[in-house]
């Protein structure tokens, strides 16, 4: 009975310093995901480091300048300014869902990785569509 305790006990010991190990690890990896509403409520919190912003392009609001892509961002509530660098994505365009990964100074969001909503319709060279809830004729 005395061995199962310590073989018990050692398990417990090396899972804990398993779970202890990722967490401090993966804690520098993380980057959080915000609304235009949250950054500028609480500010400080968002000029931290790295995360992700997320909305609507404003429509009437993208101006591309060579270097950079600047647009606005809403949720609905708020509106924040984003100026992205780099080749926007292909799919990018006024008025669809955007997240943008970067550093905010108070003002602006300043961006260099961009992800695109898209809808899930595909469609085949024939024109047709085939949706993931559709099945094959």
């Amino acid at each position: 009975m005395r061995r199962y305790r310590l073989f018990i006990i050692a398990a417990a010991g090396l899972l804990a310093v398993l779970i202890g190990f990722l967490a401090f690890n993966l804690r520098g990896d993380l980057v959080y995901y915000r609304t235009p509403t949250e950054i500028l409520d609480d500010p400080a919190a968002a000029a931290a480091g790295r995360f992700r912003l997320g909305g609507q392009v404003v429509p009437g609001t993208v101006v591309d300048d060579g270097e950079a892509v600047q647009f606005e961002i809403t949720d609905g509530t708020a509106t924040v300014a984003v100026s992205h660098r780099g080749v926007p994505q292909q799919l990018f365009r006024e008025g669809i869902g955007v997240v943008v990964e970067g550093t905010w100074d108070g003002e602006v969001f300043s961006s260099d990785s961009m992800i695109i909503k898209h809808d899930e319709q595909y469609r085949t060279e024939e024109g047709g569509v085939y949706t993931p809830d559709s099945r094959y004729p």
